[in-house]
């Protein structure tokens, strides 16, 4: 059966702007690299969480290709005001910081390439909480 997420996987224009964004301005830790034939690189894995990556290939973004019904990512935080106050210094902008209707923080912001992020903290009254450690 299904154990969790593993990876989400993006489609980049600039594997530098977006190791940039994720591990410099987010902290992620990067994890390794795909390397081709010739020694160049042409995608990358960051880590999230214990089990959790996100996946970059270099690409084409084209604003006209079909679009998918993948909304955003959502990344959860341990200190949900301090790792906004740190995003915001590193010159990232996140907006629309409340409490969402779950009663956990949300927070929202985009990488280099238009992709949308949420930053999430649980809360003790969030309604996730009862099946967190399960």
């Amino acid at each position: 059966m299904i154990r969790d997420l593993a990876h989400v996987c993006f489609v980049v224009r600039d594997l530098e702007a977006s190791h940039e964004f994720y591990v410099k301005k987010l902290g992620l830790c990067a994890a390794f690299d795909f390397v081709n034939d010739k020694g160049e690189r042409f995608g990358m894995y960051v880590k999230v969480g214990p089990r959790s990556f996100i996946e970059m290939f270099k690409g084409d973004v084209d604003a006209k290709a079909p679009k998918q019904s993948f909304q955003h990512i959502c990344l959860e935080v341990e200190d949900f005001h301090q790792t906004v106050a740190a995003i915001r210094k590193a010159g990232v902008a996140v907006d629309n910081v409340n409490m969402g209707g779950d009663n956990s923080w949300q927070g929202w912001l985009a990488d280099p390439d238009g992709n949308v992020i949420e930053l999430h903290g649980y809360t003790p009254k969030s309604m996730q909480t009862p099946f967190l450690d399960e």
